[in-house]
């Protein structure tokens, strides 16, 4: 597979993880509704799905950061040192991408309080 076919399978991935959370949005918007919302389970329930659309959020993002560093490698030519690969790391806005000791960690870390995004 060819680093640009790479790229563009990571972009659709992305693509279709947000697509697969239209619905969730709209049970989420029924369930937020001030009628139902008083009950403490609802609430609850309305907490953990917000945190899994911020999680859905990252993996997007992450799939998008990997796929610009996929095209930005598939630019350099072979014999390119390494600090050049390191710098397109480097480069990226996700912390977990962009710093080496926290690659592959991100699940291991605690994000905080669930915010509507």
């Amino acid at each position: 597979m060819s680093l640009q076919k790479l790229a563009r399978e990571l972009d659709e991935t992305a693509r279709q993880s947000a697509t697969m959370l239209e619905g969730i949005t709209e049970a989420l918007e029924i369930l937020a509704d001030s009628k139902l919302n008083k009950d403490p389970s609802v609430r609850d329930a309305v907490q953990i799905i917000i945190t899994a659309l911020q999680g859905q959020d990252r993996i997007e993002q992450r799939c998008h950061n990997m796929a610009l560093a996929t095209r930005q490698f598939a630019l350099l030519p072979a014999s390119a040192p390494p600090s050049m690969l390191d710098e397109i790391w480097s480069s990226l806005s996700l912390d977990e991408l962009r710093v080496p000791a926290l690659s592959g960690i991100a699940a291991l870390q605690n994000h905080g309080d669930a915010e509507l995004f």
